[in-house]
């Protein structure tokens, strides 16, 4: 009759009936006293996190795990965003942190013709161990274009820490990306195995980038952007700094050394809530949240 399925009601029932059986009068009653209870208020310090991380441009799922397992806050990620939804409709700008401003749109790009790389190595004959994330060692390579193809950011990811390297050049030419890429990792070489890149004709000095790495340097598949997932999503959090429409010419070395402190030293929830940073050295460095 009530066009409810019989576990609603069911539930109902045994939920509000008191001594007496089930009364509407006092099922009411029971369901605001548990109303009144369930509402939680945050308190202003906890909130305060809040708004401290998020203009950290860390993402509401990331401030709810860290508020938990440091502060011992528990806030859901949900009314994070409902708190974002409130500031900006009060007119606050914390929603101008969030990653994602607008609907992401797919593209359809021309088939590639600028022709083949020589003596590159497949993504097929990568070990095994690359794709397990069980080391460190393991890179992913790509570069970020400006608006009219105004400078080039070169952009290197660790699959196991997702620790983000970037290094800004004047043009997409081989010589330009690979000295950028031999200057980020070479410091680092103990902890570099393999390369994996895309079939720009950027990583045409790829057998040069390993002899100096003593790495290996693979390839992925011409339109198979999902074989460097990690590379492809690090892309899309550097372009919150860096949009579409910016003129990198423009782009300083304290932005870029900005951007990549931002991204380490965010908590993970893949890496247990701990940063890149973190992950990485194997230490605790200072990250960008003080009290």
């Amino acid at each position: 009759m009530l066009r409810r399925s019989k576990s609603t009601i069911s539930r109902e029932i045994k939920r509000n009936k008191g001594l007496r059986g089930y009364r509407p009068k006092q099922a009411h009653r029971l369901a605001k006293r548990r109303r009144t209870r369930s509402t939680r208020r945050i308190s202003e310090e906890v909130w305060s996190w809040v708004k401290h991380c998020l203009k950290e441009d860390w993402s509401p799922e990331q401030v709810s795990n860290w508020l938990a397992k440091e502060k011992k806050f528990f806030v859901s990620h949900e009314w994070i965003y409902q708190h974002i939804l409130k500031d900006k409709q009060a007119g606050g700008d914390l929603y101008k942190h969030l990653r994602c401003q607008k609907p992401k749109k797919k593209r359809y790009g021309a088939r590639d013709r600028r022709g083949r790389i020589p003596n590159r190595k497949s993504i097929e004959e990568r070990p095994a161990i690359v794709e397990q994330r069980s080391r460190i060692g393991d890179w992913e390579l790509d570069t970020i274009i400006g608006k009219g193809h105004s400078g080039v950011l070169v952009s290197i990811a660790q699959r196991k820490t997702r620790l983000a390297l970037l290094a800004k050049v004047p043009n997409k030419t081989a010589e330009a990306v690979a000295g950028a890429i031999l200057k980020l990792l070479k410091p680092l070489s103990e902890k570099v195995h393999t390369l994996t890149a895309d079939n720009g004709k950027e990583f045409s000095l790829h057998e040069k980038i390993a002899e100096n790495l003593s790495a290996h340097f693979y390839f992925a598949h011409p339109y198979a952007s999902w074989e460097r997932g990690l590379n492809e999503n690090t892309n899309g959090l550097i372009r919150q700094y860096f949009p579409k429409d910016r003129d990198f010419s423009t782009i300083t070395a304290k932005e870029v050394k900005m951007v990549m402190d931002k991204l380490n030293n965010r908590p993970r929830k893949c890496l247990g809530i701990k940063t890149p940073n973190q992950v990485f050295f194997g230490t605790n460095p200072p990250v960008a949240l003080t009290s």
